[in-house]
């Protein structure tokens, strides 16, 4: 079963209001050790997110230090955000979320797409924010115990006793026999495909090959 974002996500929401100063913001991300600060209204639904990136605009911003340049559109809008001195003028929005049923796996791919470091984690229902999942948190699932991961591999393959499964470090190595190598390459992306596997070694044997003409995969 795909592992949920409430399992391993901090069910501190690290957030600021709209009015939170420069310095404000920086406190609060030096005292929670993090990128990023979630941006809430009065209801505590996210309207935006403040990261580093977005207040080391301060140093870099072309115009604040004299350079005359043609701009784009996104360098007149990093200007204006430069310009800001509060979280309402310097965030990011709309914030880019997750609920507590995401798996971790579709957060995971949600961070490396968006480059981000943490996602607000948000109420399906009401849309406030209920905890932050950060990237250290999404790695975490890399270091499940062995037992466990064995269990959800053996899980994805046929319950006919006929195939091994050792786990070392995140680590799947898979024997045993099929009847076509199709079947080989599905039990192996099916096992690849289970939360918490770093890679899959594949030692499953198949009497046909029904791929006859297709590199191998395995």
């Amino acid at each position: 079963m795909p592992i949920p974002v409430k399992d391993v996500m901090g069910r501190v929401a690290i957030a600021v209001l709209p009015d939170a100063t420069f310095a404000e913001i920086v406190a609060a991300m030096r005292r929670y050790a993090v990128g990023a600060v979630t941006v809430i209204d009065a209801e505590r639904r996210p309207i935006g997110v403040v990261s580093e990136d977005d207040l080391l605009l301060k140093e870099v911003d072309p115009v604040r230090h004299g350079v005359s340049i043609f701009e784009s559109r996104r360098q007149r809008h990093e200007h204006d955000k430069a310009a800001g001195v509060t979280a309402g003028e310097l965030m990011t929005s709309p914030a880019i979320t997750v609920t507590p049923d995401t798996p971790v796996r579709d957060a995971a791919r949600l961070m490396h797409a968006k480059r981000i470091k943490q996602l607000p984690v948000v109420d399906q229902e009401a849309g406030r924010v209920v905890g932050t999942l950060q990237q250290r948190d999404v790695l975490r699932v890399f270091t499940r115990p062995a037992a466990d991961l064995e269990s959800d591999v053996r899980a994805v393959l046929p319950d006919d006793g006929s195939f091994t499964v050792e786990v070392a470090a995140g680590v799947v190595r898979i024997g045993g026999r099929v009847r076509r190598r199709s079947q080989a390459i599905a039990l192996t992306e099916a096992v690849r495909a289970v939360e918490g596997v770093v890679d899959v070694a594949c030692d499953v044997t198949y009497d046909d090959d029904d791929l006859i003409g297709v590199p191998p995969l395995l």
